[in-house]
């Protein structure tokens, strides 16, 4: 039998220390604050699983900010992902495939995405502004009475428009590159046979940018579940908290009313709910990569 090197395990260890260092040793300490209750002066006082019955539970009042934001977060995903998805599929579509076009357009399309989330907070809190802003005044000069500060239905139009002005780009860039992955030969046969443009999309288009919509729609969802930075800077959560999302919630009740009990309570149930739909994602994705290999094979 031969023997096997063990050496390699050095090389690995200074990055599994540091892994430790940086996302275990930190988890541990939130968890150990979840099963515990402070009255200040650094005195803990276990509370075992109190604080995960109270989250849980609608009547509390804990509970009822963790559903209350839970669907606020649900809701701004599910209503990003119905407008970027078809609009990076269309964008990527209508992008150029050959000459100099080509490397301007991708260009322009990644600006948005180099831009760090707090800076588009400001933007976009000057530009929806009604007074000075290009946007609100544009909207106001309408005859229509824009005030995000003020009206909730405003808040989440801004929100939703600036989301997508930021990530659209993301999705697009992830369609454009699996189109550009189909063979020529593909198209070159839908001619043949005479198939219309709604066609080649339907059969050749849009199966082979299958993965990269999963990637798409995986990376949108999380990103947007976890929004926190812009809807921070624009709105604050307000008007009164119909733009408080689990993130906000969760910073207000651990630095705002230094709940810190409640706090990692609530982040480690948001991050189950995560992981919870990683797992699912990484499910489907799966399943469609083994149905693709046997399409493949068959083929």
């Amino acid at each position: 039998m031969k023997p096997v090197d063990q050496k390699a395990w050095f090389l690995v260890l200074p990055v599994l220390l540091i892994v430790a260092f940086s996302a275990v040793i930190p988890l541990m300490t939130v968890v150990n604050y979840s099963v515990q209750d402070s009255f200040g002066n650094n005195q803990f006082f276990w509370n075992g699983v109190g604080w995960f019955a109270e989250l849980l539970d609608p009547k509390s009042d804990l509970g009822s900010r963790f559903y209350d934001s839970l669907w606020r977060n649900l809701a701004f995903s599910a209503i990003i992902l119905a407008i970027e998805i078809p609009l990076g599929i269309l964008v990527a579509l209508s992008m150029p495939r050959q000459g100099w076009q080509v490397s301007a357009t991708l260009v322009l399309m990644a600006l948005p995405l180099l831009i760090p989330w707090n800076v588009v907070g400001t933007i976009w809190q000057i530009f929806a502004r009604g007074d000075i802003g290009l946007f609100g005044a544009a909207v106001n000069a309408l005859g229509i009475d824009y005030n995000y500060v003020a009206n909730p239905v405003a808040a989440w139009i801004t929100i939703i428009v600036m989301d997508v002005w930021h990530w659209t780009s993301l999705v697009a860039l992830l369609c454009y590159a699996g189109l550009k992955s189909i063979p020529a030969a593909y198209y070159q046969a839908a001619r043949i046979d005479g198939a219309s443009r709604w066609a080649v999309f339907r059969t050749i288009q849009l199966p082979k940018m299958s993965r990269v919509l999963l990637i798409a729609v995986l990376l949108r969802f999380m990103d947007s579940f976890m929004i926190y930075t812009e809807p921070f800077v624009v709105t604050g959560g307000g008007p009164g908290n119909s733009t408080t999302f689990l993130s906000i919630e969760l910073v207000k009740l651990a630095l705002g009313q230094f709940d810190l009990g409640k706090a990692a309570a609530l982040s480690i149930v948001y991050n189950l709910i995560i992981l919870a739909v990683c797992w699912v994602f990484y499910t489907v994705m799966t399943a469609a990569d083994a149905r693709a290999d046997i399409d493949a094979g068959r083929g």
